[in-house]
């Protein structure tokens, strides 16, 4: 009464928000329990199956076959589709599962993503009936392997004078095909490939190839310092026929690829980060445990500028997948806007593995710590799928108006 008299207002204490470096700006609160069921069985199986054969596949340069079986089991494969044994979850679900497998390896990543994005994902949306009941439930097993054919050997950025061809045979309704590809995730091993050919009328279509079909090989790429534990290679076409009904009717021109690679880009937005977060903790780890001058080298104040600074750049970038992801879900998502997360993450990722090599110092460069790897990896995701400077022109096209990949002569 006395301080009611007086004019005086009793305070009320704010309990203080604990900050959670973990996850600085509490993205697990904005998940669905079914998105966090996902990621987290997801996890379990990249921390447990994966890790513990990562340093001798990338050592000696294997693909494990067998993991796109077991990726197939978890339902983690062409996970966004509905029906045909897919698992139709939303897009932040399937960014969760890029993001943990990608905290593990880049190599592994782009065989899902390969085989979910650039595979599964046209069928399903540029293919008839017949071909999506044919190949997406066996996909989606992981009982056949898929690959995707646009870049070729004088043609990557661009694809649109690609010079593989498709001509038309109206007797025997076939299409035959010739020309090669390179630099083509998951070849050596595909059971059919995802191929782009232009026809007699100037169109990019896109074509289901078998691999045993007369005149198809698709030899493996030697000598890769990155993406060792993925096999990459080449798919040569020298006079194939390809019955008509392989050809993905749905689509013509280079929309149908372009609408492939934003799908698989998304993924790398987040996937790149889960590279990123796997550096950033085992820099912590490691110069929190790492005494020199008789204190950890955590205590010093570039290792905890370095730190602040990945953090930043990670917790950032996650929010935007996010947005992004549910965008996507939305049906409101801009191919620019995929472009922006793309170069984002893949750049800042890139930038964050060579600091956290740079902080363990000569152990940095030992496969046995993991981290130099992830740089070797992320030097191909910030090139492959659109490079760095290619998504800058894209988004510098949205900004002016202005085409800067041609110059009119």
């Amino acid at each position: 009464m006395d301080a009611e008299k007086s004019g005086e207002k009793k305070q009320v204490k704010t309990p203080k928000v604990q900050f959670n470096w973990r996850d600085a700006l509490e993205l697990e609160g904005l998940l669905t329990e079914e998105e966090i069921m996902i990621r987290d069985s997801f996890r379990t199986y990249c921390q447990e199956k994966l890790m513990p054969r990562i340093l001798m596949a990338n050592r000696n340069e294997v693909f494990h076959r067998e993991i796109v079986s077991e990726m197939g089991e978890l339902g983690v494969l062409g996970p966004t589709i509905k029906g045909y044994g897919c698992a139709g979850t939303s897009y932040v679900a399937y960014g969760l599962i890029a993001r943990e497998v990608e905290r593990v390896d880049s190599g592994y990543r782009s065989v899902m993503s390969v085989q979910s994005s650039l595979v599964m994902h046209p069928i399903n949306a540029y293919g008839t009936e017949e071909q999506k009941e044919k190949y997406l439930p066996r996909l989606a097993r992981g009982e056949i392997l898929g690959c995707f054919g646009l870049t070729e050997p004088n043609h990557g950025s661009d694809p649109g004078s690609m010079e593989t061809r498709a001509k038309y045979n109206p007797s025997s309704r076939t299409f035959t095909l010739t020309g090669s590809k390179t630099w083509i995730t998951n070849s050596p091993a595909a059971d059919i490939c995802v191929v782009w050919a232009k026809c007699e009328d100037g169109k990019v279509r896109g074509f289901i190839l078998e691999c045993g079909m007369k005149g198809l090989s698709t030899p493996k790429i030697e000598g890769k310092f990155s993406l060792r534990a993925s096999a990459t290679g080449m798919i040569i076409m020298d006079e194939v026929e390809v019955p008509e009904e392989n050809l993905l009717p749905k689509v013509s021109g280079l929309a149908g690829p372009f609408g492939c690679l934003n799908n698989a880009r998304y993924g790398i937005a987040w996937g790149a980060l889960g590279a990123a977060e796997f550096c950033f903790h085992a820099a912590r780890q490691y110069t929190l445990d790492r005494i020199q001058f008789g204190v950890p080298l955590a205590r010093n104040q570039l290792i905890q500028k370095k730190m602040a600074d990945m953090l930043t750049e990670i917790t950032i970038g996650l929010q935007s997948c996010l947005q992004l992801g549910r965008l996507i879900d939305e049906k409101k998502a801009a191919p620019e806007m995929i472009s922006m997360l793309k170069r984002n993450s893949c750049g800042k990722a890139l930038d964050i593995a060579r600091q956290a090599r740079d902080m363990l110092g000569g152990n940095g460069i030992a496969d046995e710590y993991h981290i130099i790897r992830h740089v070797m990896n992320l030097e191909s995701v910030n090139t492959y799928e659109g490079t760095h400077d290619i998504h800058a022109l894209i988004l510098g096209r949205a900004i002016t108006g202005l085409q800067s990949f041609t110059v009119d002569k």
